[in-house]
């Protein structure tokens, strides 16, 4: 009977040894889907990595998981088994984020709820949104000046003035949040085409473990190819 007994035990750690290990998870809720398939996946260089997936059939609600050695971009990424395809990007970080959206406007009604690097990217994006808003009234003024003849209207002039308090922003956003990987992410993603000037006040600016996290890496790599150039 006890080799019985020890043989189930040996078999039950050996089964969960075996159980795939995660300490990220992905609760999400799409309104109005049936079907189709949602994939969660992060970038891994130039290609596009897929950590885990699911076939949708029936139920909106969904669980994905992830294992994570630090906080990173991922994308949640909603195919509806057509030529439309949806992509919510966001910052994740051990634990539970949520994301709820609709199958109508997947990528605009998403509503994300999870990391504290979430929510400083979330404060970045507010103000893009602004800059974004910005552009378009541009656009609108340039296009009735040329209605009227109107040469004293720049689009050029106010567009690259634009251009330059976005970066500057940017910047300076980075700089005051030397604490979350958000900002090298910003930098690298953002304004990699800024002068190696900002780029190295970022990255002097970051904590120590900031530097060392995935996207301070990054940074620093991307400073210094641009020094050798």
């Amino acid at each position: 009977m006890k080799p019985i007994i020890v043989v189930c035990i040996a078999l039950l750690f050996f089964s969960c040894g075996n159980e795939p290990t995660h300490d990220f998870t992905l609760k999400g809720h799409v309104k109005g889907l049936k079907k189709g398939t949602v994939y969660l996946q992060r970038q891994n260089d130039s290609l596009m990595e897929t950590i885990d997936s699911l076939a949708i059939n029936g139920a909106p609600n969904f669980e994905l998981h992830a294992g994570l050695s630090e906080p990173e971009i991922l994308f949640l990424i909603l195919d509806k088994n057509d030529t439309d395809a949806g992509t919510v990007v966001f910052f994740a970080d051990k634990g539970i984020t949520e994301i709820n959206s609709t199958l109508k406007n997947f990528n605009y009604d998403a509503k994300i709820k999870g990391s504290k690097q979430q929510e400083t990217l979330e404060e970045y994006l507010l103000m893009m949104s602004k800059f974004s808003d910005k552009n378009l009234d541009l656009i609108q003024e340039s296009l009735e000046a040329s209605k009227a003849n109107d040469t004293t209207v720049s689009f050029e002039d106010n567009y690259n003035k634009l251009i330059k308090r976005k970066y500057l922003y940017t910047i300076n956003f980075a700089v005051n949040h030397p604490d979350s990987e958000v900002s090298p992410y910003l930098a690298i993603s953002e304004i990699p085409n800024t002068s190696v000037k900002f780029l190295e006040e970022i990255y002097n600016a970051l904590s120590d473990k900031i530097k060392a996290s995935k996207y301070g890496i990054m940074l620093k790599e991307m400073i210094d190819l641009r020094k050798a150039e």
